[in-house]
């Protein structure tokens, strides 16, 4: 018995769609384990992620916390969010921008004891932040050299 021709297209739309489903879901189970959670210090004390998984922990930079270690690249400072304070430690060459009292995003693990060790560090500024180069400019000035840039 032959199937009608109107059933044959039914039948590939059903298979296609399951074949894209299937697609769609290896890829998302394939790629678990890559996605880098967000957290804030008050989430990450309150529930703190495996010690194996990558995340990145967000806040700003506690006045009075950073300290260099003696080796000169290893570095410890203090993130928190105004309710909570996670410890984390850094080896490596810091951004321009990470001092003190400003936005920094941190990518690496929690480790047991409770301190965050960070793989990466990325700075952040605030919406009034302008290049050192063009701080002297006026807004004339700074218009320009956009303009001539582009």
């Amino acid at each position: 018995m032959a199937i009608k021709a109107k059933h044959q297209r039914l039948v590939l739309l059903v298979i296609a769609l399951v074949v894209l489903m299937g697609a769609g879901l290896l890829a998302a189970w394939a790629l678990r384990n890559q996605a880098s959670y967000f957290y804030v210090p008050s989430e990450i004390v309150a529930s703190p992620p495996a010690p194996d998984r990558a995340v990145r922990l967000g806040g700003m930079v506690e006045k009075g916390s950073i300290k260099t270690a003696p080796d000169g690249v290893t570095i410890a400072f203090v993130v928190q969010d105004g309710k909570a304070r996670v410890p984390v430690t850094f080896k490596g060459i810091v951004p321009s921008l990470f001092v003190e009292g400003s936005g920094v995003v941190a990518e690496g693990k929690m480790q047991a004891d409770g301190t965050f060790v960070a793989d990466n560090l990325l700075a952040k500024h605030d919406e009034n932040y302008v290049p050192r180069e063009m701080q002297n400019m006026t807004a004339d000035q700074a218009k320009q050299v956009v303009a001539d840039t582009q």
